[in-house]
């Protein structure tokens, strides 16, 4: 079973409703017992870098999380919570991430307005699972002010273009990363939870 990880920072609710819809077996839990037994983790996530950090710690499934990833079972993280997959974020003072994926998560440059929230196309760099059936230039739907930087370009598998390319999905073997919303993102977002469902119970 797919566990979406409540860590009191968002769209927990909405996310769980997708995965449903998709026919995909998913509960909502803070249980590091239960994340254990996942086949695949969701970090859902609104809000602020130093505050979801906080709250992982807090409700001790930092290392839960790890434990899942180095286990090689699929772990996806979205908007928020593809950023704490990152190796540190700098919304105001500098906070360790979890340290997943190699980058930095700074805020988008001036010269374009902030937060980036809207539809935006997706210009796909490489294959993914979690991809399968987008078309490249589909159109999802984003919701942030910072961005995943200095990362192994190995790791981007589709960039938006908003002032600069923007990593818009990253991969490391099972580690997955939306910075959008899927949930929100129509029948293009739904067919990436249906994917990372199919992921989980391979």
């Amino acid at each position: 079973m797919i566990v979406i990880i409540d860590y009191g920072m968002g769209n927990l609710r909405s996310a769980e409703k997708a995965f449903t819809q998709m026919n995909v077996e998913a509960k909502v839990s803070d249980d590091p017992a239960v994340l254990a037994e996942a086949s695949g983790l969701v970090i859902p996530g609104v809000g602020a870098f130093p505050d979801a950090m906080k709250n992982l710690h807090e409700k001790k499934l930092v290392e839960p999380i790890r434990r899942h990833a180095a286990a090689g079972k699929p772990l996806l993280g979205i908007c928020l919570g593809m950023q704490v997959l990152f190796q540190q974020g700098f919304e105001g003072d500098r906070v360790e991430g979890l340290g997943l994926l190699k980058g930095d998560i700074v805020r988008i440059p001036p010269g374009v307005k902030i937060p980036h929230m809207g539809w935006n196309r997706l210009t796909i760099l490489q294959e993914s699972p979690v991809l399968k059936g987008t078309p490249d230039g589909a159109y999802v739907y984003f919701v942030h002010s910072y961005f995943a930087n200095n990362c192994d370009a190995a790791d981007i598998v589709a960039v938006t273009d908003y002032g600069n390319m923007l990593p818009a999905v990253v991969q490391k073997e099972n580690v997955y990363g939306l910075q959008f919303h899927p949930e929100k993102s129509s029948d293009a977002g739904l067919q990436m939870i249906k994917n990372f469902g199919e992921l989980s119970q391979c």
